[in-house]
């Protein structure tokens, strides 16, 4: 069984309650629908020659072409992205003089850490536009 809601939970800074873990399974009737979720965590390549690198390596060559706004909104205390926003500012055209935003006290999954935090920088950076 793959536990898709106690994964969310495991990557959230504040306790997950049942009834939203079980939310996040919801979607899918059975295992068999569960494929793409599994896969998710293999798209991210762990080295340079992992056969997600090349997919990787052409988004990046857009990224460090994108020349429209770009805010990142990242948390403070992500165990797996830390960093990668810093990355994005640099190398991402349209992130320069961007208001960038840390969200104090959220793990890997904001929407749920910091939601309206999280909201609020939309938001903002919509109304920006």
């Amino acid at each position: 069984m793959f536990p898709t809601g106690a994964i969310v939970a495991r990557g959230c800074t504040t306790p997950l309650p049942p009834a939203v873990q079980a939310a996040y399974d919801a979607p899918f009737p059975d295992e068999t629908f569960k494929a793409g979720a599994r896969a998710f965590p293999v798209l991210v390549p762990a080295t340079p020659d992992d056969p997600a690198s090349d997919a990787n390596r052409t988004a990046w060559q857009s990224l460090m072409r994108f020349e429209r706004p770009f805010r990142t909104a990242f948390s403070d205390r992500d165990p797996i992205t830390a960093g990668a926003d810093r990355v994005l500012q640099k190398l991402v055209p349209g992130a320069r003089g961007q208001p960038h935003v840390v969200l104090a006290g959220g793990g890997h999954f904001l929407q749920e850490d910091c939601a309206d935090a999280l909201a609020d920088a939309l938001l903002d950076f919509l109304r920006a536009a």
